[in-house]
């Protein structure tokens, strides 16, 4: 059983987290109190128990799926995306540059993992500076290479989800194939990216985070040790 965690970001939205998949990633289920309209961000879970309590939870909570949101291709993140669309509907958006990850096994790294994981092709594409919207509700969308090159962040109206980018005392790894595009040093481009694009909000904004519990931009620019 999936145990499931509310995070109070706002009054007009609704966030419920629940860590799945072989890696402890953490599934986001989003929606707008007025529409009921929602999204899903990171079902990365290949068991049916779990994306079966995935569906029967936003079923539960009256949502309409709208999009199924992926922070980057790695299979923690995408492996539910096609039950999901089948059970509750939703396109599948991720970023231009990490589409074809979601259909690759070498390029998701998957493999490295010894498994061969590969879902449907994306829906749309994503792009920086994007707006996905939902209900009354919309996510900015930021590109965050680094982790993976087509990894972004969802900025929300005092929160942001973060994927594999910031964690609550640490950051993502760089070490994986296709960290980066840019022919420069990874982990370099990962803490450029959290610096222009993350510690640039608000300190009180809240880092709903691709593992591990929630934090603040405030408490990882004070304390975070990658970040000194």
């Amino acid at each position: 059983m999936l145990g499931w965690t509310i995070h109070d970001v706002g009054p007009n939205i609704l966030v419920e987290s629940a860590v799945v998949g072989f890696a402890a990633a953490n599934c986001y289920v989003v929606g707008c109190r007025e529409t009921m309209e929602g999204v899903v961000i990171d079902p990365g879970t290949m068991g049916t128990d779990d994306t079966s309590e995935i569906a029967n939870e936003i079923r539960r909570l009256g949502l309409r799926i709208k999009y199924i949101l992926n922070t980057h291709g790695h299979p923690d993140h995408i492996s539910g995306n096609d039950y999901l669309k089948v059970a509750v509907g939703g396109e599948v958006l991720i970023h231009q540059l990490d589409a074809l990850k979601l259909t690759d096994p070498v390029r998701n790294a998957s493999t490295m993992f010894g498994m061969n994981m590969y879902v449907s092709p994306p829906d749309d594409l994503l792009k920086d500076g994007d707006t996905v919207s939902f209900g009354n509700l919309s996510l900015a969308v930021a590109h965050t290479p680094g982790h993976s090159s087509g990894g972004v962040v969802f900025v929300g109206d005092g929160f942001v989800f973060t994927g594999d980018t910031l964690f609550s005392g640490s950051i993502g790894r760089s070490d994986l194939p296709d960290s980066s595009d840019e022919g420069t040093v990874a982990y370099d481009v990962l803490l450029r990216s959290i610096r222009e694009k993350l510690l640039t909000l608000p300190d009180e904004t809240v880092v709903l985070s691709g593992h591990g519990p929630a934090t603040t931009i405030g408490d990882e620019r004070a304390r975070n040790p990658f970040l000194r």
